[in-house]
């Protein structure tokens, strides 16, 4: 069976004089930089059409064309991978991911992601549905941390589900973003689909699906903000997209806040703080809660007023 590939097709206009592997590392999120180096040594990756090398240095404009392996039918393997439980009953667990986590098993990551240690933990969970979901209907980004919900039966599945599909599972986000927004709240109703220009990414654009995210600023500091963000919507990095639509992105998205951080971080400040919902037909809702980890409070003690 010939391999399949994925093109993703970008224009680099924002990392003129840096190295090629370290401005792709950058954007293609999924890939890390030693993935991006076997590719361009592959002769996978073009520059303006020709084959490159790693250490190409960028001029600006370049059109830069990637092609990606896609990964080969695999099975999920069990992996007895900690996880930190927050709440738990006969149809549901809430688990406390941690930011570096990937939560499903993608190119680069077919082993340490939340589905292989959700296999370990709960095995009966591969019999009744895709093994590469292990129960979970609704995701967090690699580097953002905090409530995930994993469905235990087809039924309670079913019930998360229709839930989600209904937006009547409320959640609740903790965002550092760069500046001051100029409201203490608002709502953010913009459009959200893939960014033309890098596929990778998404954007606000004209022809994305409805998206709508409220905010509120809870602290202020000199140069900074702390916000509750509520995503009514579940668009694929909401709420880093529309938080950098509005001029105040997460402090240390490189992705899609600034290339230079101001606030050194290995990961952006997004957490997922709460979330409520009914874990099976007739039963009350619940709400489950995850703290600020350690580093994340160290980082808002430090900043200055």
């Amino acid at each position: 069976m010939s391999t399949q590939y994925e093109t993703v097709e970008l224009t680099l206009d924002d990392e003129v004089g840096q190295r090629l592997d370290k401005v792709l590392a950058a954007r293609l999120s999924a890939l890390s930089r030693v993935q991006i180096q076997a590719l361009i040594r592959e002769g996978l990756v073009t520059v303006n059409g020709q084959p490159t090398k790693a250490a190409y240095r960028v001029e600006g404009g370049e059109r830069v064309q990637v092609r990606v392996p896609q990964p080969k039918a695999f099975t999920v393997q069990p992996e007895a991978i900690p996880l930190t439980v927050l709440y738990e009953d006969e149809h549901v667990a809430v688990i406390d991911k941690p930011a570096g986590m990937v939560v499903h098993p993608s190119f680069g990551h077919a082993s340490g992601t939340l589905v292989n240690a959700i296999l370990a933990r709960w095995p009966q969970l591969a019999a009744f549905d895709d093994p590469e979901r292990a129960g979970i209907v609704h995701r967090l980004d690699k580097d953002t941390s905090g409530v995930i919900v994993v469905a235990k039966t087809p039924d309670a599945l079913a019930h998360l589900q229709a839930q989600f599909k209904a937006r009547r599972v409320e959640k609740r986000y903790l965002a550092l973003v760069e500046g001051i927004p100029q409201s203490s709240e608002g709502v953010i109703d913009a459009p959200i689909g893939r960014d033309p220009r890098q596929r990778k990414r998404m954007a606000v654009t004209r022809e994305g699906r409805q998206a709508v995210t409220e905010f509120r600023v809870l602290e202020l500091y000199a140069d900074h903000a702390l916000l509750e963000a509520f995503p009514k919507t579940g668009r694929t990095h909401q709420i880093r997209v529309h938080l950098a639509f509005i001029g105040h992105p997460v402090v240390g998205d490189t992705v899609y806040g600034r290339r230079k951080q101001r606030v050194k971080m290995k990961r952006h400040f997004l957490h997922a703080a709460r979330i409520t919902f009914s874990p099976a037909p007739n039963a009350e809702a619940v709400t489950v809660e995850s703290p600020l980890s350690v580093p994340l409070q160290d980082v808002l003690r430090k900043l200055p007023r």
